[in-house]
């Protein structure tokens, strides 16, 4: 390489501070769009400057649409940029400026956030109002950045960026119901919800702007930046701004239709229900919801099973909250309970229209997050980053189809990073099928990586953000550094709190000749129990934890082991046999369906850095968290409700 070529690194935060702070799956969206967007800012910054990003690769289609000369009908609707790269630059070039490219973010930022002040709070505000905005605006982002002569040095900016701490300005005032620390943009000193509403929120709310209603919850107050997460995709088609360095900026439109988190979770009720229901006793049900919802609130929401689907359109675009009997008869959820009585009742009669009678709906839904493992290490051989740069863009192209075959909602997909939201059926399966794609797209270039991911079953009660935040802990503390990479985590999130974790290698959760997990096959042989299933299950599950105690090695006395494999098998196949109407006759049969439950019950450690299974560690002790993990799968969280 050249003595002339700099290698110019990137990044862009705060990444959790924004993307993970949301209250619904909208902000989620909305919050790693517009990162992926400003980080599509700075690539483009770095171009205009005769620059190229090298790592990883931008994606073309994405890059074009920036600049206004993208081909109709191909609008990104996620992000896929990630918010670090790595840049060539010429050091004899004086004209390259790196803070050109933190200004260009900069602007950027600020032009969106003004198109969305001008459309919907200008004509609503005062002063106060104004100079809290402009304060947030400007003082939000953290960008980081260091050239290098080293094409071999891949930590130089992490180095760059221990120097500082990112800290966001204190803030006055009452805080922000979405973004932890920013002030709400009503200015008020002290928690006053009446002023709050009175003086500038009800204005905001009752301005006739597009869906502000729905929007804007009655008594949701906003930060200036969450408020430009909620209400971006509204008018973003009409950004058109001549940056200073000479190119034009564009938007274009972009849909708001992300599920809900209650829709998500009633997906495939109302998939069933529209399958098996009276068509009657549907459009009854239909006909009383759309009275009490007012709108259609998932209109353009594609999610596969419910598109293939019999039924009217309108049908399938209710806010997912008509689903839920906890919903209904919640008057901070909704406030027209006159009218939620008569749903419910709907509902229930769609229910009875059914044979067999259709269940509840679980309120359950999927957060899946996967990362790529051990790439940061290969980058630093220069051999290997041009195979691993194709090899991610591969990875990228082909997120989109799997997740939507899942019945998933893509949030984003750039480099080796996904995030997804999918129906609680459907989470297991996609993120095994992510795993193989990645997997197939390193194979051919003989590069040693391998997929990670954390999977969070969430009760729709359950505090978004408090879940997003968990996920990355759940990745990188569970599925990476606690099962040595490769690995899958999960863990089952209900009101009260956490209620099970449980994680193992790829290569021992997976049935190799299927990619289906053990968790799935086993759960599965439990539903599918025909002689009184519930009480059978519910027992034996019941005294697992109480049984595993008994078997494990007791820690404090330092014991290594209780009994032998073979002899715990055949203690738990008894129990299994005794707790209820089993559809099994034999010990041999018995073992059969318990000897993969076990298997799963027992953590393995694997070496990460080696291949060979024989230096992975075994424990020695059973955690019942699998047992549990697969009763949860079976009943769909229902055992409770």
């Amino acid at each position: 390489m050249s003595n002339n070529t700099h290698y110019f690194h990137f990044t862009l935060g705060p990444v959790q501070g924004f993307v993970s702070q949301a209250r619904r799956t909208r902000d989620f969206w909305a919050g790693s769009f517009i990162l992926s967007w400003l980080a599509a800012v700075a690539i483009q910054a770095v171009k205009h400057q005769n620059g190229k990003v090298e790592f990883p690769q931008p994606d073309d289609n994405y890059m074009a649409w920036l600049v206004g000369d993208g081909k109709k009908g191909t609008e990104p609707t996620q992000g896929s940029i990630p918010n670090r790269f790595k840049g060539l630059v010429a050091a004899v070039d004086p004209t390259f400026k790196p803070e050109a490219v933190v200004n260009a973010v900069q602007e950027a930022w600020k032009a969106l956030a003004e198109k969305v002040w001008e459309a919907d709070l200008a004509a609503v505000s005062n002063g106060v109002q104004r100079n809290i905005w402009d304060r947030q605006v400007s003082n939000f982002w953290d960008m980081s950045w260091v050239i290098t002569e080293d094409e071999k040095d891949s930590s130089a900016l992490d180095k760059r960026k221990n120097w500082r701490t990112y800290a966001p300005p204190e803030e006055p005032g009452v805080k922000c119901a979405m973004m932890d620390g920013w002030q709400e943009l009503s200015g008020e000193k002290r928690p006053n919800r009446k002023a709050m509403n009175e003086n500038f929120w009800d204005k905001v709310r009752d301005s006739g702007k597009g869906s502000m209603k729905s929007d804007l919850r009655k008594n949701e107050a906003l930060c200036a930046i969450a408020f430009v997460k909620r209400r971006f995709s509204h008018h973003f088609k009409n950004l058109d701004h001549k940056m200073t360095q000479g190119w034009q900026l564009k938007g274009w439109k972009v849909s708001s239709a992300v599920p809900s988190v209650t829709y998500m979770a009633a997906v495939h009720w109302l998939e069933k229900a529209l399958n098996t229901a009276d068509e009657l006793t549907l459009n009854t049900f239909f006909t009383q919801a759309r009275t009490l919802a007012g709108e259609y609130g998932e209109w353009d929401t594609q999610l596969k099973c419910l598109t293939e689907v019999w039924g009217k359109r309108e049908w399938k675009a209710l806010d997912g909250n008509v689903f839920f009997e906890s919903a209904l008869e919640n008057p901070n959820i909704v406030e027209d309970q006159k009218q939620a009585e008569k749903v419910l009742k709907a509902l229930n009669a769609v229910r009875d229209s059914t044979y067999p009678k259709l269940p509840k709906p679980s309120p359950f839904y999927a957060v899946l997050m996967m990362d790529g493992d051990s790439l940061g290490s290969h980058m630093s051989d220069t051999f290997k980053q041009c195979a691993i740069t194709e090899g991610l863009a591969d990875f990228t192209k082909g997120v989109q189809p799997i997740v939507y075959q899942c019945n998933g909602f893509l949030i984003y997909a750039g480099g080796d990073d996904v995030l997804a939201i999918l129906p609680l059926e459907d989470a297991i399966p996609c993120a095994a099928e992510l795993r193989s794609h990645y997997m197939n797209c390193f194979d051919y270039n003989d590069i040693p990586t391998t997929l990670s991911g954390a999977i969070e079953f969430v009760h729709i009660k359950t505090p978004l953000t408090k879940v997003l935040h968990d996920a990355h802990k759940l990745l990188d503390e569970v599925a990476k550094d606690g099962r040595g990479r490769d690995a899958l985590a999960i863990r089952v999130w209900k009101p009260g709190g956490l209620q099970l974790e449980w994680s193992q290698p790829w290569d021992i959760a997976l049935i190799p000749e299927t990619n289906k997990t053990y968790l799935e096959e086993i759960a599965e042989s439990f539903q599918n129990i025909q002689e009184d299933k519930e009480q059978f299950s519910s027992k034996f599950f019941y005294k697992i934890r109480e049984r595993f105690d008994l078997l494990n090695p007791d820690l404090a006395k330092k014991q290594e082991r209780v009994l032998k494999d073979e002899d715990a098998l055949a203690l738990m196949a008894m129990e299994y046999l005794n707790s209820g109407k089993s559809d099994l006759k034999t010990m041999d049969q018995a073992k059969d369906r318990i000897e993969p439950l076990l298997k799963q019950c027992r953590p393995v450690i694997r070496d990460k850095d080696q291949a060979d299974s024989t230096k992975w560690e075994r424990s020695e002790r059973l955690e019942a968290d699998g047992a549990l993990l697969v009763r949860f799968l079976a009943q769909k969280g229902m055992e409770n409700e």
